[in-house]
């Protein structure tokens, strides 16, 4: 017997941490392409300012919940086409300092979700993995086939991650996808939390002619993405029957040190601001730079934003919101 009208559920987009730095770009992208789309986010440090520009769409349905609650989860999942999951507490200084709260989110929380999709019958998930797994390898560029060394509890919690989205593929069917992101960056990202990631702390400090904060020499070297490139990413793994149990790094193939970084930035800005040197921090790597060719391979993953046209995007950014970010 046929489903009665009232029981037809449409299929839908569901993003856990929807609310966060990238989780809302893969939303407004979503909901811009006329998907429907499921939020879910406890706001714990997703915020509703990253979402204000869509959040009166009418196709947009936000849940405020944790992934942690294991029991609420299957039925919002029930009739969604995908999930990209998307949340987590994204910081390895966090996990050094309260690896407890972070291993609960980044490992149970991820294995609620997988649970909800085996038992919703979810087509597709893509989970944020992260580059941090491979740890401070000297052989660059980094490809999938390393062996993970990772050297904070953030970076095992991840590959945790991966771990389970394989095993949930192989034993229950759940088309599970992990792209390994390589250090995002653009607006909205929040430069006021100690926990804040290099570039909107770069930017904001420099647009007001402070001198920005390099931990170590400044030598390390990062393959800085813009976010739109990791938003792309996200889309082409769902769409597509090749990425189903597959690991792919997500950057630009590239990198540049944090002393480039300054000096692009003056050279925008017509600057000449020299950084502050301290002490380098522990677990984080020396240098990263993704091969792509695994993604392009199988998604037909090439980045369209290039990082000096990222960082022009992201300095008139915040330009515009100055105020906002002053001392």
């Amino acid at each position: 017997m046929g489903l009665l009208q009232s029981e037809i559920i449409m299929a839908f987009q569901i993003v856990t941490g929807g609310a966060g730095f990238i989780g809302s770009h893969i939303c407004e992208r979503l909901l811009n392409e006329g998907s429907d789309v499921l939020l879910i986010d406890d706001f714990s440090t997703g915020k509703e300012d990253n979402i204000e520009d869509f959040r009166r769409n009418p196709r947009l349905r936000v849940e405020k919940i944790s992934i942690l609650d294991a029991e609420a989860l299957p039925d919002l999942f029930r009739g969604a086409e995908c999930v990209f999951h998307q949340a987590a507490i994204p910081s390895v200084q966090k996990s050094l300092e309260r690896p407890r709260q972070s291993n609960e989110v980044n490992i149970s929380g991820t294995l609620n979700v997988l649970l909800a999709a085996k038992s919703a019958g979810i087509k597709r998930l893509v989970y944020a993995a992260s580059s941090s797994v491979y740890g401070d390898t000297e052989t660059l560029p980094k490809t999938e086939d390393f062996t993970p060394q990772p050297l904070s509890p953030y970076a095992l919690q991840k590959y945790v991650g991966e771990l389970y989205g394989k095993m949930f593929f192989d034993l229950f069917g759940v088309a599970t996808t992990a792209l390994r992101y390589f250090n995002v960056f653009g607006p909205p990202q929040d430069p006021r939390s100690e926990y804040a990631a290099v570039i909107p702390r770069f930017v904001t400090a420099m647009l007001q002619g402070n001198r920005p904060t390099i931990y170590g020499d400044g030598e390390q070297s990062r393959d800085f993405t813009y976010v739109e490139n990791i938003v792309e990413a996200n889309l082409k793994a769902a769409r597509s029957p090749n990425a189903a149990g597959a690991v792919m790094n997500i950057g630009l193939g590239d990198r540049i040190s944090l002393n480039q970084v300054v000096r692009t930035l003056n050279g925008m800005l017509g600057s000449s601001i020299q950084p502050v040197y301290e002490t380098a921090r522990s677990g984080d790597v020396r240098h990263s730079q993704a091969s792509i060719d695994r993604a392009e391979k199988l998604i037909g993953f090439r980045p369209r934003i290039d990082f000096q046209e990222g960082l022009k995007r992201t300095v008139a950014w915040y330009r515009e919101r100055l105020p906002l970010y002053s001392s």
